[in-house]
């Protein structure tokens, strides 16, 4: 007697079988990946400035100042950030708290950076898409063809977006670049806690900037 031909319920099991395995495949590769797809670091070249954003105090600000001082860019910018209420309490008590950014540029000048090199534009910039914004202005008042943003690792695919929409037109170049000074490993992300707290947050940032909800 010769066999019974295959039920196509069981050829839709082993396709549904094969479709899971495929998705958990998938899955794992895209998990182990995520970190290097959101540090989307661009070759390094040289520009006519190099723009470190806000958000950390040295971290992206050093790797310009070292970029400046090898000699791939004539001027940096450096973002001015928003007060934080500790700073606007202790104004309202009589005493002057130092920005963050003219810290930096008090470091700058200790390194050996002329002031005249040293852009600090008036604009508050309280997102990415500011800066953005800032940067556009800037180059096409200083003629700039290509920028260096430097920024921390997991920010780079994200603010790579967002300048590129915003210069979008211009013939401006924009380098991403991530700082050296910060200590994420995007190639083992998921083995430490400040890796995990920095990944998993940009995530839905990035998917609310390409849907055009960034800001």
């Amino acid at each position: 007697m010769p066999p019974r031909a295959p039920t196509s319920r069981g050829s839709l099991r082993r396709v549904l079988i094969a479709a899971f395995v495929v998705v958990l495949v998938l899955g794992g590769y895209g998990f182990v990946e995520l970190g290097a797809f959101l540090a989307a670091e661009d070759p390094l070249q040289k520009g006519d400035a190099i723009l470190a954003l806000a958000g950390t105090t040295m971290t992206r600000q050093l790797e310009a100042a070292d970029l400046y001082l090898a000699g791939y860019t004539r001027h940096i910018v450096l973002s001015r950030e928003p007060s934080d209420g500790g700073e606007l309490a202790l104004e309202r008590r009589g005493i002057h708290f130092t920005p963050t950014v003219e810290r930096v540029r008090a470091v700058f000048l200790e390194l050996g950076i002329p002031n005249e090199s040293i852009i600090i534009p008036d604009r508050i910039h309280n997102s990415t898409a500011a800066e953005a914004i800032t940067l556009r202005e800037l180059s096409a008042a200083r003629g700039w063809r290509r920028v260096i943003v430097v920024s921390s690792k997991y920010h780079l695919r994200r603010a790579g977006f967002a300048f590129r929409r915003e210069l979008r037109g211009t013939g401006v170049g924009v380098v991403m670049r991530g700082s050296r000074y910060d200590t994420a490993d995007p190639e083992r992300w998921w083995q430490r806690r400040s890796d995990l707290r920095d990944v998993f947050p940009e995530v839905p940032k990035l998917i609310a900037y390409v849907l055009g909800l960034g800001a």
